[in-house]
């Protein structure tokens, strides 16, 4: 019955919903950020929540430090619905937003526009957009996940965009295979061939055009990890270090067994955590090895899954989108100097997030754990 609960609020009421994402991953920044999260695991709270005889005992810590800081603010403020080139436009392109991308690293979907419209590109975020259903379909809900593809479709059919554009890698193989999904819709067959064909990663996208070169010097080692989504599902291996290695000053190094999974693979870290622990053992040895400052990555769950292995190996590393390295090579050349209002700090609560919002936030949060963390009276 907890299963069932859990899978009907995970699938059918959050992921569908933006309001309920907020809400969500509201609580989640308030239990961290009002210290709530250290009186749990100081007093003992957290462990022994995890050994109740529940469906998830034993599971419950792996979670709470996967998610230990979940960036952005309380409430992210809504993205552009429509952001103009910088200088001579070239293309109009769409962006998917996402659910955890845009919840947890707000702050790559507003580089991604940053880095499209300094390319030429008019982009179109539609705030009627959904979930992708990739979490859906690799969930075994597939008829709801194709009701989201056709939400998404419907959706951006009405812009005309010359590409749909994705930054991460999971989301992106899905949509890349909404034809196959509604290969037995009549009504939708042809409509998601046609969006299908439009969808393309961030990295794909610019290194196929004839992208801008005015770009100031990042002093930085990276080494860059192959998420599984985009190399083994979408191929994409070389226009993410091809981007890379176009940053004066960068410093690209290998990484050993790039192409092999962090052990992160959708929620599969969450529900096999014996082997994506394994996993994340062997790939965080081999990050160790590069001397790496950063290790650049193209999926949410990548980026959480090393950002998490760092932490527990104490190493001074960091863990970047490689969009957010060109944009930071974009602004130290001057790109976008008197062309757009710039703001990537998303750490300030109060400056984004009306002050009542958070206290309603806080408070349900507050209750909620009283509720979860009270021992039932017996009889």
């Amino acid at each position: 019955m907890a299963a069932t609960l859990l899978r009907h609020f995970f699938f059918d009421m959050m992921l569908p919903s933006r309001t309920m994402l907020s809400i969500v991953f509201g609580g989640l920044k308030v239990y961290q950020r009002s210290g709530l999260q250290t009186v749990v695991r100081g007093t003992g709270l957290l462990d022994a929540v995890n050994q109740l005889p529940t469906p998830f005992q034993g599971k419950l810590k792996l979670p709470d430090e996967l998610m230990e800081n979940a960036g952005g603010s309380i409430i992210p403020e809504q993205l552009p619905e429509v952001t103009p080139a910088i200088g001579e436009q070239r293309y109009r392109v769409g962006v998917i937003s996402g659910c955890i991308m845009d919840q947890v690293f707000h702050d790559i979907n507003e580089a991604t526009i940053r880095v499209l419209a300094a390319n030429g590109c008019e982009v179109i975020t539609p705030r009627q957009q959904s979930c992708c259903g990739a979490l859906h379909v690799h969930g075994g809900e597939a008829e709801k996940g194709r009701a989201l593809a056709r939400h998404n479709i419907d959706t951006f059919e009405r812009y005309n965009c010359d590409a749909i554009i994705i930054n991460s890698a999971g989301c992106g193989s899905t949509l890349k295979e909404y034809d196959h999904l509604l290969r037995d819709d009549p009504d939708y067959i042809q409509k998601a061939q046609e969006f299908s064909a439009k969808v393309k990663d961030i990295s794909e996208f610019l290194t196929s055009i004839q992208s801008i070169k005015q770009m100031g010097e990042i002093h930085h080692t990276v080494a860059y990890h192959d998420a599984c989504h985009l190399l083994h599902g979408q191929k994409i291996k070389q226009p993410p270090r091809q981007l890379l290695k176009t940053i004066p000053g960068l410093k690209l190094v290998d990484l050993k067994e790039s192409d092999w999974c962090c052990g992160s693979a959708g929620i599969y870290n969450l529900t096999n955590q014996d082997m994506g622990r394994e996993l994340l053992e062997r790939k965080m040895n081999n990050v160790e090895a590069t001397g790496a400052q950063i290790i650049a990555t193209g999926n949410p769950g990548c980026m959480m899954q090393i950002a998490m292995g760092m932490r527990q190996r104490g190493l001074q590393m960091e863990v970047m989108h490689p969009v957010q390295l060109l944009d930071a090579a974009y602004e130290t050349g001057g790109v976008y100097k008197n062309a757009l209002n710039k703001n990537t700090s998303n750490d300030s609560v109060s400056r984004q997030t009306p002050k009542p919002i958070i206290a309603i936030i806080t408070i349900l949060t507050i209750l909620g754990a009283i509720f979860i963390l009270k021992p039932r009276q017996r009889k």
